[in-house]
C-alpha cells in the first residue's frame, strides 16, 4: 500500500504537470501544507497554491474549474456535484489530502469515473496511537489514581489499592476492523493482551491473522477491561453501543470512542459515568461540542477531548505528503497507492 521511490519514477512513465487546483476551507492550506508540501505540489502540476476555492459558485471558480484536471481537497470541500462536473469539463482526478470523501465526491464522480483517492490512511495513525495510548493508561487505572492522588497528597500503599491495575493479560475489544481498529490491534499487538474484535464482515481466520478473537458484540461487552470502538458511522451502526450493551460491561471497565458520538447512547452512557461504574474516554460526542452545563466535562472518571485524535498540529503534514504522492503517480499515469472505490465506500467513515 505505501508508495515506493521507484513506482513514482518508473522511466516506463514520463511525468506531465496536470492543472491542479486546491478546493478546502480557506484557512486549511496554511496549517496543511508546510514548505516541502507547497514545492512537491508545484513541482508536480500547474498549481497555484495562493487560489483555494471553498465555493465553486463564484467567477474566480468556475474559470479555475474550467481548466482543471486534478481537485486536491481537503475539509471543507464543497460537494462535487453534477453542476459543477459540468463547470469543469477535463476533471479526471480528486485526490483528497484528509480522511473520509464522503461530504464532497457525490454520485455524480462515480457516473464521471473520476479517479478518487483519500489520505484516510495517513489520517488513521494518529487516531490508532491515541487510541492505544489511552487504552494502556486506562488499564493502568490513571484517571482513578490521579483523583486518588491529588485529594490524599501524602504516602499511600497503591499496591493494595490497585492490585487490579496494569496491562498484563488484560482483555481489550476493538469494535470494528477499520483501517483505525486494524492499526490499534497491530499497535497493541506486543503488549500482553487479550484482543477481541467484533465485525460483521470479518471471519475467525482473518481476525487470527490480526491478533485478535472474533466475538460477537455482546460478548465482547462483556468480557472487556476496555471497549474500544471503531466502526463507520452508517444508520446500521446508529448507538450501536447502547444502553443494554453497556449494562454488560464490567464495572471499572472503559469505553474509548474516537469513532463517531453516535454510535454510542449518549445518554446511557453518561447515565452509567455520573454512577461511576464506568469510566471513558470521548474523543467524539454528540453534539460534537457538548453544552456547557454537560457533566462530561467535570466528572472524574471521563477523559473528554474536543475530536483531536486525528492529525493535530504537525501531523497534517502527513496527509499533505500523502496527497503529494498521490499526485506524483497520477502525473505519472500510474494508478492511485490508496485509491477510493464507489462499491465499498458505503461500509466506510
Amino acid at each position: 500500500m505505501t508508495t515506493t521511490t521507484a513506482d513514482i519514477r518508473s522511466p516506463a512513465a514520463p511525468a506531465r504537470r496536470p492543472r491542479a487546483l486546491l478546493a478546502m476551507d480557506r484557512a486549511l492550506p496554511a496549517r496543511l501544507l508546510d514548505r516541502h508540501a507547497v514545492q512537491r505540489l508545484t513541482d508536480l502540476a500547474d498549481l497555484d497554491p495562493d487560489l483555494v476555492v471553498d465555493d465553486f459558485a463564484t467567477p474566480e471558480a468556475a474559470a479555475a474549474l474550467a481548466r482543471t484536471e486534478v481537485i486536491i481537497s481537503g475539509w471543507g470541500c464543497p460537494p462535487l456535484d453534477e453542476a459543477v462536473l459540468a463547470a469543469a469539463p477535463r476533471l479526471r482526478a480528486v485526490i483528497h489530502a484528509a480522511g473520509s470523501v464522503k461530504h464532497h465526491v457525490t454520485d455524480a464522480c462515480w457516473r464521471r469515473g473520476l479517479q478518487v483517492t483519500s489520505a484516510a490512511w495517513a489520517n488513521a495513525l494518529p487516531v490508532a496511537e491515541y487510541t492505544v495510548a489511552t487504552v494502556l493508561l486506562a488499564n493502568k487505572r490513571l484517571l482513578a489514581i490521579r483523583e486518588d492522588y491529588r485529594h490524599r497528597r501524602a504516602p499511600h500503599d497503591w499496591q493494595g489499592a490497585y492490585a487490579a491495575a496494569g496491562n498484563y493479560r488484560r482483555t481489550v475489544g476493538v469494535v470494528g476492523a477499520s483501517r483505525i481498529g486494524r492499526r490499534v490491534l497491530e499497535l497493541l499487538g506486543p503488549h500482553d493482551l487479550d484482543l477481541l474484535l467484533y465485525d460483521p464482515y470479518v471471519e475467525a481466520a482473518e481476525a487470527a491473522a490480526l491478533g485478535a478473537r472474533a466475538v460477537g458484540l455482546d460478548d465482547l461487552c462483556a468480557s472487556s477491561d476496555v471497549v474500544t470502538v471503531h466502526a463507520p458511522e452508517l444508520p446500521e451502526t446508529h448507538h450501536l453501543v447502547d444502553r443494554r450493551r453497556l449494562a454488560l460491561m464490567r464495572d471499572g471497565a472503559t469505553l474509548v470512542n474516537t469513532s463517531r458520538g453516535s454510535l454510542v447512547d449518549q445518554q446511557a452512557l453518561t447515565d452509567e459515568l455520573v454512577a461511576g461504574r464506568l469510566d471513558a474516554v470521548l474523543d467524539v460526542t454528540v453534539p460534537e461540542v457538548l453544552p456547557a452545563d454537560s457533566p462530561l466535562y467535570e466528572l472524574p472518571n471521563v477523559l473528554l477531548t474536543p475530536h483531536v485524535a486525528g492529525s493535530l498540529g504537525g501531523e497534517l503534514h502527513r496527509m499533505a505528503a500523502a496527497a503529494a504522492d498521490e499526485l506524483a503517480r497520477y502525473a505519472r499515469g500510474l494508478p492511485f497507492a490508496h485509491a477510493v472505490h464507489p462499491e465499498g465506500i458505503h461500509r466506510t467513515a
